[in-house]
C-alpha cells in the first residue's frame, strides 16, 4: 500500500459554501480534520473492478476462464491480476459533480483531502493524478486488500483518530463509526437515517431520483418500435383479421423486444469506454454509472430466459430465428461494428431478419420483393445513423469515431451510398408494383405508385435533415418524434390497405 506524503497548508480564508451555518471557530476545527474519500460508489458511481473485468474480457476473451481461478485465490489476487492486464482511463470515468465541487472548495480552503479506496493502486493513482485534489492515496496493492477494517487501520496510521469519511454503502459503517463525522454520498434512506442517529453528518449528497426512467432508457423501450417489422408479414398477407395470427405476432413482438433489450444492455456494457467518449452516448445509464453493471447483467439474463421460453412456445422454428437474431446481434456488438461498412450491412440484415421472423411466427411465405426492398431501405437508414454521427463529430472538430472505423472524410462516400440505397429501395418497390403477383393480389395496384412517391419524399427528407445536422443518432427516434415522418409513414400504410381492398379506376 503506497501512501502519499502529508500536505500542510495554512488555514486561510473560510470557504463560504462549506462554512455556511457554522462559526469561524467551528469551521476551523472541522477543517483541521482530514477528509478521507472513498472511490467506487462515492467519488464515482462506477465500480472500477467490474469495469476492469469487462475490459479484460473484451480485449482477451480467453481470460474469462482464468477470472474464476483468480477469484478463488481471493479478492486481492483477482484485483492484482486484472489490474496488471487492464488500464482504466480516469478522464472517462463519471464523477459526482456535487461532491467534486465540495471537495474543490474544501481544498481551496486549506483542508487536507485523502483518497482511500479498495480499488487497485494503479486505478487510484490515475484518478488522483487526473483530479489533482488529493494529497495522499490509500489503495489496494499486492499485499493488502484495502477494504473494511484494513482501510480503517490504514487511515488511522496516516492521519490518526480525527478524520471525516465520505462513503456510500453499509460496508463503510465501521469507518463512519470511527470517524469524527460522516459524509453520505448516494446512501439509501435507511442508511442515511441510521448514520444520522449514530453521529454527526457533515454533508449529504443524495442519490439521484428517477430510477424507473433510467431503466427505461437502459432497456431502450422506444427501440421496441423497430420490432413492429414483425407485423409486416401479417400486413402483406392481409391476415390481420385472423385473431390467432394477430395474437401470435403480438407475442413474437414481445419476444424480440425482450431479447433486443437484453442485447442493448450487454452492448452498452461492452461499449462503456467508447460511449463515455461520445458527446451524447456518455449520458447513457451504464456510461454515466446510473445503473450498476451487475444489476444490468442480471436483468439481461432474465430477459433472455423469458424471451427464449416464449419463443419456444410459439414454435421451435421461431425459437431458431430468435437464437439467430441474438447470435448475429452479439457478433455485431462484439466484433463486426468495428469494421467500416460491414456494420451497416449487418444492421440491414438484422432489420430484415425481423420481417423473416414474423413470417415464421405465423407460417406465411415472405416474398423476394419484400426482402430485397428491406435490405436496401434499411441499409440507407443505417447509413443515416453513421452519417449523423460523423456530422456531429465534424461540428465538434473531431476527425474519427471511437470504437468504429469511420472518419469524417468518409462522408464523401457514405452520402451517395446512402442516398443510392434509398433510391434502390424505391426501384425495387416499383418493380414489385409491376409484377404479375402484385396485380393479382391488389384491387388497385396502380395506387401503390403513391407509396413510391411518398417513399422518395420520406427518405430524401431524412437525408436532408442529416446533412443539416438535425438528425438524431438513431433515425427511428427521429421518425417517431418528427410529425412529417409520422404522417408520411401512416399515409403509406393507408394507401397500401386501400389499394388492396378498393378498386379505383385510373384514366391517363
Amino acid at each position: 500500500m503506497r501512501v502519499g506524503g502529508p500536505v500542510t497548508v495554512p488555514l486561510g480564508d473560510l470557504a463560504p459554501s462549506a462554512a455556511e451555518g457554522m462559526s469561524p471557530f467551528d469551521y476551523a476545527v472541522r477543517r483541521s480534520r482530514p477528509l478521507v474519500v472513498d472511490l467506487d460508489g462515492t467519488l464515482t458511481p462506477a465500480d472500477t473492478l467490474v469495469e476492469s473485468v469487462i475490459q479484460l474480457i473484451k480485449q482477451s476473451p480467453l481470460d474469462a476462464f482464468r477470472i474464476p481461478l483468480w477469484a478463488l485465490r481471493g479478492r486481492l489476487s483477482l484485483k492484482s491480476e486484472v489490474a496488471a492486464r487492464t488500464t482504466i482511463d480516469p478522464s472517462l470515468l463519471p464523477y459526482r459533480p456535487a461532491l467534486l465541487e465540495y471537495l474543490h472548495a474544501e481544498k481551496q480552503a486549506g483542508r487536507r483531502i485523502i483518497l482511500a479506496t479498495a480499488a487497485h493502486q494503479s486505478i487510484a493513482d490515475g484518478v488522483a493524478a487526473h483530479l489533482n485534489i488529493f494529497g495522499s492515496v490509500l489503495a489496494t496493492d499486492t499485499h493488502t486488500n484495502l477494504k473494511g477494517c484494513a482501510k480503517l487501520e490504514a487511515i488511522r496510521r496516516l492521519v490518526g483518530e480525527e478524520f471525516v469519511y465520505a462513503g456510500d454503502c453499509r460496508a463503510d459503517i465501521p469507518i463512519w463509526q470511527s470517524a469524527s463525522s460522516a459524509i453520505l454520498v448516494g446512501a439509501s434512506p435507511t442508511l442515511t437515517q441510521r448514520m444520522r442517529r449514530q453521529g454527526p453528518v457533515e454533508q449529504e449528497f443524495p442519490k439521484e431520483a428517477g430510477s424507473f426512467r433510467v431503466w427505461m432508457r437502459a432497456l431502450r423501450v422506444h427501440q421496441w418500435l423497430k420490432n413492429l417489422l414483425i407485423f409486416v408479414p401479417l400486413l402483406t398477407a392481409f391476415s390481420f383479421a385472423e385473431v390467432a395470427a394477430l395474437a401470435t405476432t403480438a407475442l413474437a413482438f414481445l419476444v424480440f423486444s425482450f431479447a433486443a433489450s437484453a442485447t442493448y444492455l450487454i452492448n452498452d456494457l461492452w461499449d462503456l469506454e467508447s460511449d463515455r467518449a461520445h458527446p451524447r452516448k456518455r449520458l447513457r445509464p451504464f456510461a454515466s454509472a446510473s445503473i450498476p453493471i451487475l444489476n444490468g447483467l442480471a436483468v439481461a439474463a432474465g430477459l433472455l430466459v423469458v424471451a427464449s421460453v416464449l419463443a419456444w412456445f410459439i414454435s421451435p422454428a421461431f425459437f431458431s430465428m430468435l437464437v439467430l437474431y441474438v447470435f448475429l446481434t452479439s457478433i455485431y456488438s462484439w466484433v463486426l461494428k468495428e469494421y467500416v461498412l460491414v456494420d451497416v450491412l449487418m444492421l440491414s440484415v438484422l432489420y430484415t431478419l425481423r420481417i423473416l421472423a414474423g413470417s415464421v411466427a405465423i407460417g406465411v411465405a415472405t416474398s423476394s420483393w419484400l426482402l430485397a426492398f428491406s435490405v436496401f431501405v434499411f441499409l440507407s437508414l443505417a447509413l443515416v445513423k453513421r452519417c449523423s454521427e460523423l456530422v456531429s463529430l465534424d461540428a465538434m472538430g473531431a476527425a474519427t469515431t471511437r470504437g468504429r472505423d469511420y472518419r469524417v472524410s468518409d462522408l464523401v462516400i457514405l452520402w451517395p451510398l446512402g442516398v443510392g440505397s434509398a433510391l434502390s429501395s424505391v426501384v425495387v418497390f416499383g418493380l414489385f408494383i409491376s409484377a404479375p403477383d402484385t396485380r393479382a393480389r391488389y384491387a388497385s395496384p396502380s395506387m401503390l405508385w403513391l407509396v413510391a412517391i411518398a417513399l422518395i419524399y420520406w427518405l430524401a427528407r431524412l437525408w436532408i435533415k442529416t446533412s443539416r445536422g438535425e438528425m438524431h443518432d438513431d433515425p427511428v427516434i427521429y421518425a417517431i418524434k418528427d410529425f412529417g415522418s409520422r404522417m408520411t409513414v401512416l399515409g403509406m400504410i393507408a394507401v397500401v390497405l386501400v389499394s388492396h381492398f378498393v378498386t379505383v379506376e385510373f384514366w391517363l
